[in-house]
């Protein structure tokens, strides 16, 4: 028997990050079963094939469940691998499925995300976690992972435990590059320093690349004057961190194989795009430090629009990540 043959998983959001780490758990060993919604269908009856830089793998969950049904166990671990959208509510969205032993991980993208579930959920580990990848969802049960996959993973507001240690050590046995890390919140705050300028102007640049962007020296400059004012909010909410991270993020978008980011795949699906999460709380926290980030919210206030005239001309259905 495989050593993470008892570890129980309930995933939601299958989608380009639940199912491309959901397969990943499953590989090591572990039982996952997913909470569906627009897919579950396709994920029931055939499962959902990623083509992946890891190596393609097929990811057949031990249960699809429809939101709202039944649970057949009471799980260790729920992972969140939703979008980030003020009409998801994800307290009440999982709370039929914590136990007093279950850790809730926040698989997901933004900055300041976990307090509403710390406070819901106050008996509960949190972990927060963070996936720096390039992945997509091409179609129903099909996930392309092009680029990168380092997750880094830690108890918020601050630490490692034991279970953040377990479930390191099952994605690094399915071959993902893990890292547990003590300060969290800080590494929300690195991971903002690329989403921030790249996730809103791949829109804005009316569907560029990353290839693209990194070719025009004004979006390299605003760009870099987006990093600045993260970093300096990163610093002002306790969390300092190293100017050389904008010129890693710089030469590491150039090296990059050409990507269209997630939320430019929502725009062109007629998706929601999580605005807020990534924008609007950095702008809040910029207010409640009485810090200037002139081209963050600009940047904000350009992609609100768009976002919301997107969504009222679209018909598509939304879909979690």
């Amino acid at each position: 028997m495989n050593k993470f043959s008892k570890i129980k998983v309930l995933l939601y959001g299958t989608g380009a990050v639940g199912s491309l780490y959901g397969g990943k758990l499953a590989q090591a060993g572990a039982g996952v079963s997913t909470v569906c919604r627009s897919d579950f269908k396709e994920v029931s009856e055939t499962g959902i094939q990623i083509k992946s830089v890891f190596g393609d793998y097929h990811f057949k969950p031990e249960a699809v469940v429809k939101k709202g049904g039944d649970y057949s166990y009471r799980p260790d671990y729920v992972i969140v691998a939703t979008k980030v959208l003020p009409e998801i509510d994800v307290a009440e969205m999982i709370k039929d499925s914590v136990y007093p032993e279950t850790s809730i991980v926040l698989l997901q993208n933004g900055i300041d995300i976990e307090k509403s579930i710390a406070a819901r959920f106050s008996n509960n580990e949190i972990i927060s976690g963070l996936a720096f990848v390039c992945s997509s969802r091409t179609g129903y049960g099909q996930i392309e992972h092009t680029d990168y996959g380092r997750l880094v993973l830690g108890i918020y507001p601050g630490g490692i435990s034991p279970k953040v240690e377990l479930l390191a050590e099952m994605f690094r046995a399915a071959g993902v590059p893990t890292e547990a890390e003590e300060d969290v919140i800080a590494a929300r705050w690195k991971k903002l320093i690329w989403n921030a300028p790249f996730n809103p102007l791949s829109v804005i640049c009316s569907g560029a690349d990353t290839s693209e962007m990194m070719s025009d020296d004004k979006i390299q400059e605003l760009s870099r004057s987006i990093m600045e004012e993260v970093i300096q909010l990163a610093s002002a909410d306790g969390h300092p961190l190293d100017m050389a991270l904008i010129e890693k993020n710089i030469t590491d978008t150039i090296r990059m194989k050409p990507y269209k980011t997630s939320m430019l795949l929502d725009y062109e699906a007629g998706r929601p795009m999580e605005v807020e999460a990534i924008l609007g709380n950095a702008v809040r926290i910029a207010g409640k430090n009485s810090i200037q980030v002139p081209h963050i919210k600009t940047v904000y206030a350009l992609l609100d629009i768009l976002n919301k005239r997107n969504l009222s001309v679209k018909t598509i259905p939304r879909s979690h990540r």
